[in-house]
Order: structure tokens, then sequence, then C-alpha cells
């Protein structure tokens, strides 16, 4: 009976290693064709737009305009823009994406940090840069239920939260000397 257990304990040994080594393995096989700039601009931000664009209402000259969806067609806007964010989320996480293309660089010198000193700090603070991704991630799959279940009041409060999820990550990134200075005034 011992022999048998230490043999199914041995095989099943066999098969973590074996399993963990595939899936490292396929980890490294993944591409990164892009930059965190280029999923940025491409995925999130529009999504986001959509997100923040499909609670609350709008007063101006013409009035009171009431922005949530109303079609099925816009309903289904606001469950891929989830949907982007979700998996965009993913791809913000992996391993050796640069913050921007080569030689770009800051839209917004001595506000911003350059994006090479952006990538550095991501690497550094890699956990915490992640922890953000994953919070997106997270209120992108609340968004998902809240389109399937068209809760338009849920929309709003998800994306009060995500503004303050990018805005922390940003502020965390992209803008640390800024946020450095506040707390010294």
């Amino acid at each position: 009976m011992r022999r048998q257990i230490a043999a199914v304990l041995c095989v099943a040994a066999l098969a973590v290693i074996a399993l963990s080594s595939a899936s490292s393995k396929a980890a490294r096989d993944r591409q990164v064709y892009s930059t965190i700039k280029d999923v940025m601009e491409s995925m999130i931000d529009p999504s986001a737009d959509t997100l923040w664009g499909a609670a609350g209402t709008v007063i101006d000259k013409q009035g009171t305009q009431d922005l949530s969806p109303k079609t099925q067609e816009q309903w289904l806007d606001v469950r891929r823009a989830a949907v982007r964010i979700i998996e965009g989320a993913n791809l913000l996480m992996m391993p050796g994406r640069e913050a921007a293309p080569a030689g770009t660089k800051s839209e917004a010198p001595g506000v911003e940090l350059e994006p090479a000193e952006i990538t550095v700090l991501i690497k550094k603070k890699r956990k915490s840069f992640d922890a953000f991704a994953k919070a997106l991630q997270a209120l992108g799959l609340e968004a998902l239920q809240a389109s399937e279940a068209k809760n338009v009041p849920l929309l709003e409060d998800i994306g009060g939260r995500m503004e303050d999820v990018c805005e922390s990550c940003h502020q965390t990134f992209w803008y640390p000397q800024a946020k450095q200075a506040s707390t010294r005034n």
C-alpha cells in the first residue's frame, strides 16, 4: 500500500513539474508586438470613454440629455468596451512590454517621465503596476455584469472607481514627481 501511495505521489509530482514547465514555456512563447501606450490608446482609453459615456446626464443649450444606453446595440457597445478593458488589462500585465515605442518623447516634458524612465519604473515596481491592471480588470468585469443587467447607476459608480484606478496608476508611473511635490506642500 505504501508503494502505491508513493507511486501516486511521484506521478503527481512529475505531472505538476511538467505542467509548470509547459505553462512557463507558453508564457515565454507569447510575443509582445506593441507598447503600453499602444494598448492604452487603442483599447483601454476608447473603451473607458465608452463606459464613462454610458452613464450620467449632460445639460446644455438643447436641455438635459440622458447618456444611458437605450438600444440593444448601445448596450452591446458597452459590453464590448468592458470585454476590451478586461482583456486589455491582461495585455498590460504581459512582461516585456515597453511604455512607448522606441524614440518616443514625453508629450509633457517636466510633468511626466520620459517613456524609457516609465519602463524602468514599471520593471522596478512590477507588482504595483500589475495590481493597477488587475484592479482595472476587476472593474471591467463589473462593467460587463452591469451591461448585461442594464444597470446604469452601477455603470456610473464603476466609472468613478475606474477613473480613480487610472489616475492612481498615472500618478505612480507617469507623473511621480507631481505626486512627490503635492505631498511636500
